[in-house]
């Protein structure tokens, strides 16, 4: 497989997306929802696993390019005398009277392709090869007349209907057509109870475009990076689900760190740290919407006062998510095994409860009138609070979901303090003094802990964990979580010697100690952004500055990130697009952006009162 750099547009309607390359194949989808078996699955097996191209000659050249403000993505075809574009989109926009949506969106699980022409009489082909469930068996396809149905012909039963102004039998073969005027095709899980028509088709697209232009006015504006910004928000929002409000991680599963390794996961699953620092972005961008949404699934998690807390759920709130292995894929670039589910959603993570009561604390304003509402949160975060108080003192896997041995990793040790210290923080905001003078003893316990084992006096740093010499890219989020000011010489010898121990060529490794898949050989994108906004708060605003403009570099073409980046080519590797990666792109464009450096505690201050 030739793929450089993830050279694929993403299209989505919070229910499920695709990934489109830039010559306009769909090399990836799942249907009916994100984490739904494949339909088109070239992306992880070259030969087997189906996709929905065009095929035109070679005087044609092909750009790639979003609709401004909204996920609808357009490829365009020029061989200088003909032209045709192609609109990809997933509907969705507000329902109408009468019909049967969820809250005010309709958001079919189909996609549609809008071929407008642009002049003259193009010549092309479809190359139309579903198949469904994961290609685990090969797929027959029927032409009914007034649709294309392809299901599985063995196996477990999955199948799609494809319609179209344009012959079917000419989708269905290949065979050449010239086009005359526009036409479409829309892909659906469900057999439609009503046929579309052109009309149809060109007043969705204007639907699902005026459904995404609304949601980008509505962000609060920014003045700086406003369309990197833009691109990133319209991706995140992508990647919330609306029938529960869940929040995925990634579009894929198993695009590995580094090729031919197998450091491949399904990130199709709401983890909860991501999850909230993506809200948690969102929350700052005005979308209130997607706040009360993520926290109303969160409460549908946690129904009980004693709930055992996972790192990790399904979309639709379910907690089984084992793995399994499709060993009839080839992998990505021979990257094997091809993995479903995600056997990390057994694992202990202590800091998940510090990221998921931030981004309540922030929340918090958005339900001032449901009253109904705040008397749940408050009890989960009593919840919250007391399994940190239970927890806190014992080793865990920590963000990097280790494999091996638990360990008393630093970075969870902090977000346990930033757990108690927003409980307090929320205890006031309800005036439930009685539980902070017994909250503020444990975050003093907490605090003196990791100062007194977290420290390295010969490293002269925070390390990976206590007792090690590693250093951990986490730690640079010491500061913005509160736990200790930018200005404090020990955060400031901790990015000193963070930078100089694992940066290389401008990118950041998160660690570079061995694990239990060996050394890490790629950079984790979303360290390098950390380090940037580290290096601005300590005053290196120049360094900050240029170490933002590499990473943003590495984009691909249409501004999305991947993962990791591979540090000898350049190249993205990872799940894509990565939230992680989206939301801390801005986080530093506001960073760069925001003049003079405040106190990580008059941001939390603000953050709680707006």
């Amino acid at each position: 497989m030739t793929l450089d750099n993830y050279h694929y547009g993403t299209i989505g309607n919070c229910r499920s997306a695709a990934l489109i390359s830039r010559t306009g194949s769909i090399d990836w989808c799942c249907l009916p929802d994100f984490d739904s078996a494949s339909v088109f699955a070239k992306l992880l097996d070259e030969e087997r696993g189906g996709a929905f191209s065009f095929d035109v000659d070679e005087a044609y050249q092909i750009s790639q390019r979003y609709e401004p403000k909204t996920n609808i993505l357009c490829t365009s075809f020029d061989n200088g005398t003909d032209a045709f574009d192609v609109y990809d989109f997933m509907p969705r926009y507000h329902g109408e009277p009468g019909r049967l949506t969820d809250g005010t969106c309709f958001y079919p699980p189909e996609l549609t392709r809008y071929i407008r022409l642009v002049r003259g009489r193009p010549v092309f082909a479809f190359n139309y090869d579903p198949r469904p469930y994961y290609a685990q068996h090969d797929a027959v396809t029927e032409n009914n007349g007034e649709y294309l149905k392809s299901m599985t012909a063995a196996g477990t039963y999955e199948s799609v209907y494809l319609y179209s102004d344009f012959d079917l039998e000419a989708i269905r073969t290949g065979a050449p057509i010239t086009l005359e005027r526009d036409g479409f095709v829309v892909l659906s899980y469900n057999q439609k109870l009503l046929t579309p028509h052109l009309e149809d088709v060109e007043l969705s697209y204007q639907k699902t475009k005026t459904y995404w232009m609304t949601w980008s006015s509505q962000l609060n504006r920014q003045t700086h990076y406003h369309d990197m910004i833009l691109r990133s928000a319209l991706t995140l929002k992508m990647m919330t689900y609306q029938k529960s409000g869940a929040v995925i991680a990634a579009l894929t599963t198993s695009l590995p760190e580094t090729p031919g390794e197998c450091r491949n996961w399904d990130y199709r699953f709401c983890w909860i740290r991501d999850a909230s620092m993506t809200i948690s972005v969102l929350t700052e961008l005005g979308d209130d919407y997607s706040v009360r949404r993520f926290v109303r699934y969160i409460l549908s998690l946690i129904n009980y006062k004693d709930e055992k807390i996972q790192i990790m759920y399904g979309i639709r709130g379910h907690k089984n998510l084992t793995e399994q292995e499709l060993d009839h894929l080839a992998g990505y670039l021979g990257s094997r095994p091809v993995r479903i589910g995600n056997a990390a959603y057994q694992q202990k993570q202590n800091d998940i409860y510090g990221v998921l009561l931030d981004v309540i604390a922030r929340a918090l304003v958005k339900f001032e009138n449901h009253i109904d509402i705040l008397e749940d949160v408050w009890t989960i975060v009593r919840t919250l609070v007391r399994n940190v108080e239970e927890h806190w003192h014992l080793p865990d896997k920590s963000i990097w979901e280790i494999r091996g041995d638990d360990e008393h990793f630093v970075f969870s040790k902090v977000l346990c303090w930033v757990a108690v210290d927003r409980g307090i923080r929320i205890a006031h905001f309800f005036n439930m003094r009685d539980y902070v003078d017994h909250w503020n003893m444990l975050r003093t316990q907490i605090y003196e802990d990791i100062l007194a084992n977290g420290w390295n006096e010969e490293v002269g740093a925070f390390t990976q964990s206590y007792g090690s010499r590693h250093l951990d890219s986490a730690n640079l989020l010491m500061e913005e979580y509160g736990f200790i000011n930018a200005r404090d010489p020990k955060f400031v010898a901790t990015v000193d010697a963070t930078l100089k121990d694992l940066c290389r060529d401008g990118l950041m490794y998160r660690y570079r100690n061995a694990d239990d898949f060996g050394m890490p050989k790629s950079s984790f994108t979303v360290c390098t952004f950390w380090m940037v906004n580290a290096l601005y708060r300590v005053g290196r605003t120049k360094e900050a500055q240029e170490m933002f403009d590499h990473v943003v570099s590495h984009a691909n073409h249409v501004g999305l990130l991947a993962e990791d980046i591979d540090f000898e080519t350049g190249r993205q590797l990872g799940n894509f697009p990565q939230a992680y990666s989206h939301l801390a792109l801005i986080n530093c464009a506001h960073t760069l952006s925001s003049g003079e450096p405040i106190s990580a505690e008059e941001r939390l201050s603000n953050q709680l009162t707006e």
